[in-house]
């Protein structure tokens, strides 16, 4: 699987850029947010990538930072929201104001999006309005890609690259995410090396 990349811009369109790799051209679809983060044409990119391979073809999704990407990936979890309505919500909705709006039940903010209508916005709210804390800075706030390694750093990005961690191995992001957010909560000031210990255990049990 692909997880990054980094070329040369070749082109910009409506919903996808072009990446020369040493002279191979990336298809890379990505939100309005990201595309409007590039370049001039011929300048360096680095993009975080997303592949899904489905029956009939395999897709790219490129983000301009790992706290799109992992917004990407929640988001797209909720039956309805598929890699291209997932892309149009990051693409209106800025991962920090897109948790404030599920935290608070704003279905309106959410539905700005093309092709989100109240049920599926609603849907978004329900299913994902726990799962929020795990990536806020404060309650309904979502934090921006961080460092992940020993000292205290920012919580919504602390608890992101935790949940990460323990994806990769093995745990569900759900049970994931509820424990960390839980831990962070009863200690704020928390370091990587601490929170990841502490989580581990709590799954463990």
């Amino acid at each position: 699987m692909i997880a990054m990349l980094s070329g040369r811009l070749a082109r910009v369109e409506e919903d996808f850029l072009i990446l020369d790799v040493n002279g191979v051209g990336y298809r890379v679809f990505a939100s309005r947010a990201t595309l409007g983060r590039m370049p001039g044409i011929g300048e360096a990119v680095q993009l975080e990538i997303e592949t899904q391979v489905r029956e009939d073809h395999i897709h790219l999704y490129g983000f301009a930072d790992q706290a799109e990407k992992r917004w990407f990936n929640l988001i797209t979890t909720v039956q309805g929201v598929g890699a291209r309505v997932g892309l149009a919500i990051l693409g209106v909705l800025p991962a920090e104001e897109l948790g404030r709006a599920i935290s608070a039940g704003d279905k309106t903010s959410i539905t700005r999006a093309p092709g989100v209508g109240p049920k599926l916005a609603q849907r978004m709210i329900s299913e994902l309005k726990d799962k929020v804390a795990a990536f806020a800075v404060t309650p309904g706030a979502a934090a921006p890609s961080g460092e992940a390694g020993g000292g205290s750093v920012a919580q919504g990005s602390l608890a992101s690259d935790v949940v990460s961690a323990l994806g990769n191995l093995g745990y569900s992001q759900a049970n994931a995410s509820s424990v960390v957010a839980g831990l962070v909560a009863q200690n704020p000031d928390t370091s990587f090396d601490d929170l990841f210990r502490a989580a581990l255990s709590e799954l463990a049990r």
